[in-house]
């Protein structure tokens, strides 16, 4: 397998996955601040200029969570995806969720903060992202009260995409009234083969 991918983004996610797998793969680093995700021939490659992208044989799989899903499923001895179909389905649930309802709102700030020119940053839009974001991220925190994982006794492909998403949330300091949001995240990324935390992928890049 070959994932085309860049340190502090959503790779993290893919990253992740395939090291909780143990499965060999190739990673192909495109630059992101160096616009290499914009060339004609990564276009090619996704024609909507976005990381992180895996080619297994024939198949080429855009979108992260996708992507995830995708090795869960392909890998089921590992258990990270449930046989049984209602926690299968509470953990596809919640993937919509991490990508949904607290990943949009995180973007809506980064927009705004940075990625946009100077000119079209909308400052207001930053608290009303705020508070989308913590409304959802009290919803996460009632479904955690007493659980190790999201979905039953055993870690699943859910949790490994939605402690990344908090650990971008709490990059941007939105995790100060969750200790129980911020304790999980940190128990996920204790894990032997959790991936790198964002902070240490960004540093990467500022290197």
């Amino acid at each position: 397998m070959k994932l085309y991918g860049f340190g502090p983004s959503r790779s993290i996610r893919v990253v992740w996955m395939l090291q909780e797998l143990g499965v060999e793969y190739e990673f192909v680093n495109v630059d992101m601040t160096k616009g290499e995700h914009k060339t004609a021939e990564f276009l090619k490659i996704n024609p909507a200029g976005k990381l992180p992208v895996l080619v297994d044989g024939d198949l080429l799989l855009t979108e992260s969570v996708a992507i995830n899903l995708y090795l869960a499923e392909k890998y089921p001895e590992k258990g990270f995806l449930p046989a049984d179909l209602a926690a299968r389905a509470h953990v596809i649930s919640w993937l919509l969720f991490a990508a949904t309802e607290l990943e949009q709102p995180l973007w809506r700030m980064a927009r705004h903060r940075n990625l946009y020119p100077k000119e079209k940053r909308i400052p207001e839009e930053l608290p009303l992202a705020r508070k989308d974001f913590t409304d959802m991220a009290a919803v996460l925190d009632a479904q955690l009260q007493g659980r190790q994982f999201l979905v039953g006794d055993n870690v699943t492909v859910a949790d490994f995409v939605m402690a990344y998403t908090l650990d971008w949330a709490n990059e941007v300091e939105l995790l100060e009234t969750f200790p129980g949001l911020r304790a999980y995240m940190e128990r996920m990324y204790e894990r032997p083969n959790a991936a790198p935390r964002l902070a240490v992928a960004l540093a990467s890049v500022r290197k």
